[in-house]
């Protein structure tokens, strides 16, 4: 649609992505319009922001919540139009009037709607990197045929993007790349010792460092289980395969990632850690447009440290390599897995460093077969891995 001002549906409006995205576009009321918002059962916080930002829809997952926000828009005169599930969902995501995704929705319920943004040529701002991980090849293929722009969210992935050549195709390799190096911080138990990580509990395996997440990617980040679903989503968007990415442990978490090129040179991208410099970028791209985000000073920091990662302590990491070089079902199954397990940790029904044991089953017993080569059959594989984790649960709690 040809406007000055662009029409934004954000998926997942309520989580620290999302939140993130309206704080953004609330400092350029000019440049952007929100269209639609969604949750997935968090009423009050999605009423709020409806009556704040004024969309023209709610998606809620829940049928209650999308009552009780129904209720509550109705009463206060807010004339925003409430809708519920799935179907919802990618409606507002392919919506004619909307040129701009904010694909924010966490894990494997972020993916339909994705394809449905891909498939309607959106402009699509990718923080699910689930449906990368899942549906690499599927979700690849939809945006090619609905010529759909893919900008990363990630701060690691959007750090590359900015580091390599203007122009570059989601899904090609870039000439002249000999390696990327994604960063991480380490996350809150990186000088832990295992016997501490035996121990640890949702509370302080969600005190990260550094950024400021929801509960489900803070615990990935302490597995760094995060920086391996990282892994195998770079490989996808910019086409360099496993034994051309790595990971180094940055626990400033200033520098964002990197690219290493034939040449010699190593370009960077730096920032304060702050959701709203990817964001800005990603919004405005190829323009640069205020995030909020104070600059850098260097100075102040004074140290920019750097090791290599203990896949020994941290094996979530090592699984990650080992789906990404396996391919096929494997990056789905260990996706899958790890929700499961992440789930039953966050609930006090699974140790921290069972986490790893419970994703590598599912690994083990699913990821040889063929990768899904439609959204159907990768849905398939999904509840197949959730089934074998489900088991492995109850053999760890035994």
């Amino acid at each position: 649609m040809q406007s000055d001002v662009r029409t934004i549906t954000i998926l997942g409006a309520t989580g620290s992505i999302g939140l993130s995205t309206l704080d953004v576009v609330a400092r350029h009321p000019g440049r952007y319009r929100v269209f639609a918002l969604s949750a997935h059962r968090q009423a009050d916080a999605l009423a709020q922001l409806c009556l704040r930002h004024a969309p023209r829809y709610a998606v809620l997952g829940d049928a209650a919540a999308a009552g009780a926000v129904r209720t509550r828009l109705a009463s206060a005169g807010c004339h925003t139009e409430v809708l519920c599930g799935e179907t919802a969902l990618a409606e507002v995501a392919a919506h004619p009037q909307v040129d701009t995704v904010m694909a924010a929705i966490v894990g494997a319920a972020g993916l339909a709607p994705a394809i449905a943004a891909a498939r309607a040529g959106k402009r699509i701002l990718l923080a699910n990197k689930e449906s990368l991980v899942m549906a690499g090849e599927v979700f690849l293929r939809a945006c090619r045929d609905g010529s759909a722009i893919v900008l990363p969210i990630d701060s690691e992935h959007n750090a590359i993007f900015q580091c390599l050549p203007p122009g570059q195709g989601t899904g090609s390799a870039a000439p002249g790349v000999r390696r990327i190096l994604l960063t991480a911080s380490g996350g809150p138990f990186r000088r832990a010792s295992a016997a501490e990580m035996a121990r640890a509990t949702p509370e302080q395996a969600c005190a990260h460092p550094n950024w400021s997440m929801g509960r489900k990617i803070s615990v990935d980040s302490a597995t760094m289980m995060n920086k391996g679903l990282e892994l195998i989503e770079a490989s996808y968007l910019f086409g360099l395969p496993e034994s051309r990415l790595d990971v180094i442990v940055h626990p400033q978490s200033i520098v964002h990632s990197m690219v290493e090129y034939e040449d010699g040179s190593t370009l960077a991208q730096l920032g304060n850690p702050d959701m709203r410099t990817p964001i800005a970028h990603a919004l405005a791209h190829p323009e640069r447009i205020d995030s909020g985000v104070a600059p850098l000073s260097l100075a102040t920091i004074g140290r920019l440290e750097f090791e290599e990662p203990d896949m020994q302590r941290f094996p979530c990491l090592r699984l990650a390599h080992e789906a990404l070089r396996a391919g096929g079902a494997a990056p789905c199954a260990l996706n899958a897995a790890n929700e499961v397990a992440v789930a039953a940790f966050l609930d006090r029904g699974l140790r921290f460093t069972d986490i790893a044991c419970v994703a590598e089953a599912a690994l083990q017993a699913v990821g040889a077969r063929a990768a899904g080569v439609d959204v159907d059959e990768v849905l398939e594989i999904d509840r197949e891995a959730r089934s074998v984790a489900r088991r492995q649960l109850s053999r760890c709690a035994a």
